[in-house]
């Protein structure tokens, strides 16, 4: 069906077009415009990846990997035939395939894409922005993942698969692109043609209504539940160098406390707790630069340099310069060696003793 421009004269009819016919190409074109104006296929997307293929013993790439506002993975597929061809599919097994991504390998995934393209910018930041997170909350991120199907159009056998797969709890969107031609000029009508926006807009409040529930009972995890964590995530040698240096940190420094997805070391003063450091059970060790700016006497600059030269002075740890602001991390298994472990040790009690005679 095409188009109308209304003229003086008449009604002016713009004929329909295809993208095969324009030499409009599925990845150079259309991949390459929707990548920097997401929100023209779905509100509040930020693209993690392009061409995101990071899991073992698959050639399988996803077009773009996004993140919503309310921290769920979408999965955005596209295809420039007339049926969309097997498309559904395909999206189905790349959500399976990125179920289990957590924060720290969605950052990753980022930071590689913002390379890619030859951008400034600390992925970790902008994550954290885009979500409206001060630090990673894992509890919350990626409960759900959602699917973006975008073609010029979809064949019945497409939208029936779509609509019983959405029956059944999934959040599954078809986005049709129709490009019709006027004067030399290819015009794009967009339109979200499953579910129906009006339908849409009933489930989104639904879906945010289940977000909400799930945030507000939010709580720290015990110790119990972290080593559980730490069991199922890390393998058995990190596990042990995890509780190691929780009986280590027990001994050395008032509290251990447990937090969403991690333990760390703390000093009790007596206006403030003092906190430092963490080890995640995702398999990293992250450095509170961010909480150390805010408190004596690491709110010196140099001060925090000193701690990042002290902690890039250990084998596999490289945290740079623009960090000491924030929140960077090394992988836990750098600590392996007694040599390392030691370096380690003797940075936190130095970092420790700091904090304690600025006090």
């Amino acid at each position: 069906m095409p188009i109308y421009e209304l003229r003086d004269d008449r009604i002016h009819s713009i004929p329909r077009t295809h993208f095969a016919s324009e030499g409009i190409k599925e990845r150079d074109d259309l991949q390459r415009l929707l990548r920097d104006q997401p929100d023209l296929i779905d509100e509040g997307l930020m693209v993690l990846a392009e061409e995101f293929g990071d899991w073992t013993d698959s050639s399988r790439r996803i077009d773009l990997l996004c993140l919503d506002s309310i921290a769920n993975l979408v999965v955005v597929e596209l295809k420039r035939t007339a049926d969309g061809g097997h498309m559904e599919l395909q999206a189905l097994r790349y959500a399976a395939m990125v179920s289990t991504m957590t924060f720290d390998q969605a950052v990753m995934a980022h930071s590689a894409y913002l390379k890619q393209r030859g951008r400034e910018g600390d992925a970790r930041d902008a994550v954290l922005e885009h979500l409206g997170w001060e630090e990673p909350e894992e509890d919350r991120f990626a409960v759900d993942i959602r699917v973006v199907l975008v073609s010029e159009d979809f064949s019945r056998e497409i939208t029936t698969a779509v609509m019983w797969l959405n029956e059944r709890d999934l959040d599954i969107r078809c986005v049709r692109l129709s490009p019709y031609l006027s004067e030399g000029r290819v015009l794009l009508d967009i339109q979200q043609v499953i579910p129906l926006p009006e339908a849409a807009d009933y489930q989104v409040r639904i879906k945010e209504k289940e977000q909400r529930k799930r945030s507000s009972s939010w709580q720290p995890k015990t110790m119990p539940e972290i080593w559980k964590e730490f069991e199922n995530r890390c393998p058995p040698d990190e596990v042990a160098l995890a509780r190691d240096l929780y009986a280590w940190f027990d001994e050395q420094f008032d509290e251990v406390f447990p937090t969403a997805n991690a333990f760390a070391p703390m000093l009790n003063d007596k206006s403030r707790n003092r906190f430092f450091l963490k080890v995640m059970f995702t398999g990293a060790v992250e450095i509170w630069f961010v909480h150390l700016a805010k408190n004596r006497p690491f709110e010196d600059e140099a001060l925090r340099e000193e701690v990042r030269r002290r902690f890039n002075a250990i084998e596999g740890v490289e945290i740079d310069a623009d960090r000491i602001g924030g929140k960077p991390t090394f992988p836990l298994s750098a600590l392996a060696s007694s040599e390392s472990l030691a370096q380690f040790k003797e940075v936190a009690l130095w970092m420790r003793d700091m904090a304690q005679k600025a006090e």
